[in-house]
């Protein structure tokens, strides 16, 4: 007799998963359609429910739905799985069927040994792709490894896995594999879950039902906060509550126990995993980190457990690129080979702040760029499936400078033609150097020195522009950093971190703002600042006519940071001071950026003159003083006032007045001229 399940999950919860990778309906068909590969067939399907047709004979109903209440709660953790999932059974109503639709049904009917395919819910959930598209023979894990960016040592792993099978099967040694664990070392967004789910399946197609078909479990092993604080507890649930027979993949993150791995905590976990060695494949993951330190991981690890490990690095541009090509052509969208500067542009300011999420920052971006693809074909009523140049540069924040010259850049800032006589004469040297065999040529690794806003991460930018518009550098792209941002958080992360980020900006300027923080002098414990000064220095010295260098901070600090590091100075011979800005430059700074943007009325210039020509010396002076910062905050702080008027009164255009500006340093942290208040009393 045929039974009907229908599997509901609260709307609500799957609104919070609309971020994942599959969304959660999707996933559980399929995962059910793995284990029961017969008996089977769906009937209905939505975003948050789907309903299928189940035999008896073949599937036990109850069995089903353990099934998938076990798959659920693995997968997503709930602790109360009644509040989100319903799953429900009813018996299928017998259909009379008319004559004609038997034959019709006849004539349809797969032929005799051949079982039909269950419907492909990718159509439904991948948007825009069509759903009679012609069906593609499904690639076996093995294949779809090799065709994975970069990861040679996990494709290598993978081969043997296939090549070692059939000695394995025909010696009845299966053992040999589920107590030979693995040490993964990779950084977060560069595809540890699609590793696992591929390493998974790839064990299913060798091994068959010995190897499980749900998905592979990954755990975080955090240290203990307190004695009361148990940090193997959701390892032990999940080592405890495993009773099938087939082995399951279970990855342990077991970065915060990088440094204390001889912990006697740490090794009775290692001790008691040993003895579920039978029910799962363990795979171990850390950050990517010196080879040295892996190794000497792995060797304690393999005090317990007999540990092979895999380094994942850091992808190259190249291969970023070659993983966003990929993903753009799965849904149908060819790249001219112009737009990938935009994408490059778009990783590097992703980059910028120290936070970079390897593949899946480069999804959000592809999932940025065809969304502003698709909307400007509706638009325009087109159906352009190139991305061009235009396309990729639109997803940049920075202004586009192509065409521009970089000494008219300088020429245009405010105060800037102080710095062109000091880069001509770095040039010249450098292109002697070049017109002279017998000159050494010269490190051209600078320092910027002065307060904040006096216009240093500018000038760095031109001067990758005007460096690589005279050779000097064969890219001239700008990446910004800021001191720590060098600084791994584990021991073994900062050197691979600090030479990631270097080999990203060969040919191209490498801009440390606040570089003094690398530096601190009578710290105690493990000083990763040093380490990052220290393999800078190597790359500096190794690159040092294919990558400049600028650090940037105050006077008095850059100064400490040279003394407290041999060879740090005489590797950045050139040193730019940047000056506080005047009163009259402050005032042309404002007035700039306001007529660039917007209409003004004709009081604005000369209350704005008043403002900063009664700015206080000591606030000038002082080494908080923010110069041009302050004044875009200020200006922002007047755009804001004037768009909330003329929104008020129903204005379209918005024109800075008097007003607006006179509201502005109101505000507490522009207030800095306090009109003197009458006395109120007796005047003796």
């Amino acid at each position: 007799m045929s039974k009907k399940i229908t599997v509901e999950l609260s709307g609500a919860w799957v609104l919070k998963h609309r971020g994942d990778d599959k969304l959660p309906i999707p996933y559980l068909w399929e995962q059910l359609e793995r284990t029961y590969a017969s008996g089977m067939k769906l009937l209905h399907t939505s975003l948050t429910s789907f309903s299928v047709e189940i035999d008896e004979a073949v599937i036990n109903p109850a069995e089903l739905q353990k099934t998938i209440d076990t798959l659920f709660c693995n997968t997503y953790s709930e602790q109360n799985a009644s509040d989100v999932l319903s799953i429900s059974v009813e018996d299928m109503a017998p259909v009379t069927k008319t004559a004609e639709e038997k034959k019709k049904e006849e004539e349809t009917a797969p032929s005799e040994g051949r079982q039909e395919k269950a419907p492909d819910l990718s159509s439904y959930f991948k948007q825009g792709e069509s759903s009679d598209r012609e069906e593609t023979p499904k690639e076996s894990a093995a294949e779809r490894i090799e065709a994975l960016i970069g990861a040679d040592s996990f494709k290598q792993v993978a081969r043997e896995i296939v090549a070692i099978a059939p000695q394995v099967k025909k010696n009845g040694t299966f053992d040999v594999l589920t107590y030979q664990s693995y040490l993964f070392s990779i950084n977060d967004g560069y595809g540890l879950s699609t590793y696992l789910q591929l390493f998974s399946e790839l064990l299913r197609e060798q091994f068959g039902d010995k190897i499980s078909t749900m998905d592979p479990i990954e755990i975080h092993l955090p240290t203990a906060k307190n004695e009361q604080t148990d940090p193997f507890r959701q390892a032990y649930e999940v080592m405890e509550r495993e009773t099938s027979r087939s082995v399951k993949l279970l990855c342990i993150d077991i970065s915060e126990w990088m440094s204390i791995t001889h912990n006697y905590q740490f090794k009775g976990f290692l001790s008691n995993l040993g003895r579920v060695m039978s029910k799962f494949i363990v795979v171990f993951r850390i950050p990517f980190v010196d080879k040295e330190v892996v190794s000497s991981i792995r060797y304690s690890l393999n005090d317990l457990v007999y540990i092979r490990d895999i380094s994942v690095p850091p992808f190259s541009g190249e291969e970023l690129q070659a993983y966003a090509k990929k993903e753009l052509s799965s849904y149908g969208f060819t790249v001219e080979d112009a737009a990938w500067e935009g994408f490059h542009q778009r990783i590097t300011e992703e980059k910028s702040d120290g936070r970079f999420y390897g593949l899946n920052t480069v999804k959000k971006i592809m999932r940025e760029l065809l969304y502003k693809k698709q909307l400007s074909n509706a638009d325009g009523g087109v159906e352009n499936m190139t991305i061009n140049a235009s396309d990729t540069m639109a997803l940049c924040g920075r202004p586009q400078t192509e065409g521009i010259d970089g000494y008219e850049m300088l020429d245009k800032m405010i105060g800037g033609e102080m710095f062109r006589q000091k880069i001509e004469e770095i040039l010249s040297q450098v292109e002697l150097a070049r017109r002279n065999p017998a000159v050494k040529s010269p490190c051209i690794h600078m320092r910027f020195v002065g307060n904040p806003g006096t216009g240093k991460t500018t000038v760095a930018r031109i001067i990758g522009k005007i460096f690589k518009d005279r050779g000097v550098l064969r890219i001239g792209n700008f990446y910004e950093y800021a001191g720590r941002d060098f600084c791994g958080r584990y021991v073994g992360e900062t050197a691979p971190k600090t030479t990631s980020i270097c080999r990203d900006a060969y040919g191209s300027v490498l801009f440390i703002d606040e570089a003094y923080s690398l530096y601190r002098s009578g710290s105690s414990g493990v000083d990763y600042g040093r380490e990052a000064l220290d393999t800078l220095i190597a790359e500096m010295e190794n690159h040092r006519s294919d990558l400049v260098v600028i650090m940037a901070g105050y006077t008095d600090e850059m100064e400490t940071l040279m003394q407290g590091n041999a060879g740090l100075a005489s590797r950045m011979p050139y040193v730019i001071e940047f000056p506080n800005f005047t009163r009259e430059q402050l005032f042309s700074i404002y007035m700039s950026m306001a007529r660039a943007s917007f209409a003004t009325d004709d009081e604005l210039e000369g209350v704005v003159k008043t403002y900063f020509d009664q700015l206080p010396d000591t606030l000038l002076a002082s080494k908080e003083f923010s110069n041009a910062r302050f004044v875009r905050n200020l200006f922002e702080r007047t755009c804001a006032k004037a768009s909330m008027r003329c929104q008020l009164e129903r204005r379209q255009d918005i024109v800075l007045t008097r007003d607006d500006f006179e509201r502005s340093i109101a505000d507490k942290e522009f207030k800095f001229m306090m009109q003197k208040k009458s006395r109120i009393g007796f005047v003796e």
